[in-house]
């Protein structure tokens, strides 16, 4: 019996072609805007999560909070780090290892073309850390060794040709704020602009070229195999306090586990996808009255057949049904058309992320749960739009339906 409902549900949907494809427009439209979002939102998660276990679960980051308002260099040196704050960290129970960074802008020159890009200088006594982590691993030639000076590392799109009219290639020389360096490394590709275009110079060198003396940007802290990461994180916060002369409420740095940055990221990423889908979900509910309609459409003009099928037997509960199914197949149908939409879409933005942007932050995940989810979905929706016409459908009075002109 219900095989025989599908069969009629779908015969009734041919024969009303055009009407039905408007009706259906609404729904995949729907489902493909909230297929895309949540596609790329899942893939950005995937690949964040990917970049925080390149640098490894052992690490965690210190730095002030100055940096974060007002930018590499701008803020006054009584709010930045020091040496002196380095040495504290480095005494910490638990740290088995650290490094430091000073961080800048500088306008990078190759032949005729300047960039203003981030410079970071990186102290070449303490890159045993970096021979650990993923993230900066040559593609070509070397790393910098400790006592380099006038040699610089530069991220992987570099060599792409796409910051510089010519790809940059071991061996060139550079000028960093009209200083000239040589090339000694290209690191791998990493999937962000921020690491791939970033340029990497001994600590000593950032020195004379920020003029910055012994200010440190950022510190980065390796706690050894035995020791709680936040445990020793909570020790680090404590003595640098301590250190600074500063109580919890008046902290001018920010000390970070690799799992609140990544929680941080989702809490952020859910209100933006919260408030796409909230769009998306007006769309939706366009789409469902754009069902109704065409139901209700569909009620008057099968009065006459809805009279007749219950003059041979049918009951409410048949008519009920029959345009429930209806009203269902035209969701579910929106919704794969929405689907396979929606996937084409991601794929594209994934490709032009990739190849144009050179970031493969933005990627196109689409589990099982997705595409099942969205067609539950656009079904239920379909369905649920046509519950008020089958209502009334079934409803209707057997010898009144019969006499409808």
């Amino acid at each position: 019996m219900i095989l025989d409902y599908f069969k009629l549900a779908v015969k009734n949907i041919r024969k009303r072609k055009l009407r039905s494809w408007l009706t259906m427009a609404g729904i995949f439209i729907s489902i493909a805007t909230v297929f895309v979002l949540i596609s790329l939102s899942l893939g950005l998660q995937i690949a964040v999560t990917k970049q925080f276990e390149q640098l490894g679960t052992d690490k965690f980051f210190v730095f002030p909070s100055a940096l974060i308002l007002a930018g590499p260099g701008a803020a006054k040196d009584s709010a930045m780090f020091s040496l002196s704050d380095v040495n504290v960290v480095e005494k910490v129970q638990g740290v088995k290892d650290l490094t430091y960074f000073v961080i800048g802008n500088s306008e990078v020159k190759k032949g005729e073309t300047k960039r203003f890009l981030q410079v970071v200088g990186i102290p070449t006594d303490k890159l045993e850390i970096f021979s650990e982590t993923d993230q900066y691993i040559p593609e070509q030639g070397k790393f910098l060794k400790s006592g380099d000076t006038g040699k610089v590392i530069l991220g992987n799109s570099f060599s792409t040709g796409s910051l510089y009219k010519n790809p940059i290639r071991v061996g060139d020389m550079i000028e960093i704020d009209n200083q000239q360096f040589k090339v000694v490394g290209i690191l791998k590709k990493v999937g962000n602009s921020g690491d791939d275009q970033a340029v990497y110079i001994s600590f000593e060198d950032a020195k004379e070229l920020f003029n910055s003396g012994e200010r440190v940007d950022e510190i980065m802290v390796q706690v050894g195999e035995e020791s709680n990461i936040k445990d020793v994180a909570d020790r680090v916060q404590k003595d640098l306090l301590e250190h600074r002369g500063l109580k919890e409420k008046n902290k001018d740095f920010s000390v970070t586990t690799p799992e609140e940055l990544l929680a941080s990221f989702d809490s952020i990423l859910n209100i933006i996808m919260g408030f796409l889908l909230g769009i998306a979900a007006i769309s939706l509910l366009v789409g469902g009255i754009g069902i109704a309609n065409t139901m209700y459409a569909s009620v008057l003009e099968r009065t006459k057949e809805i009279g007749t099928m219950k003059a041979i037997g049918a009951q409410n509960k048949d008519i009920l049904l029959i345009f429930l199914i209806e009203s269902g197949l035209l969701g579910i149908m929106g919704g794969i058309i929405g689907v396979l939409f929606g996937f084409g879409v991601s794929k594209s933005i994934e490709y032009i992320a990739t190849n144009q942007l050179g970031t493969n932050l933005l990627q196109a995940a689409a589990p099982f749960y997705l595409i099942i989810g969205c067609l539950i979905f656009a079904f239920l929706a379909g369905a649920v739009s046509g519950i008020w016409p089958a209502y009334k459908a079934s409803k209707l009075n057997t010898v009144d339906a019969l006499r409808y002109e």
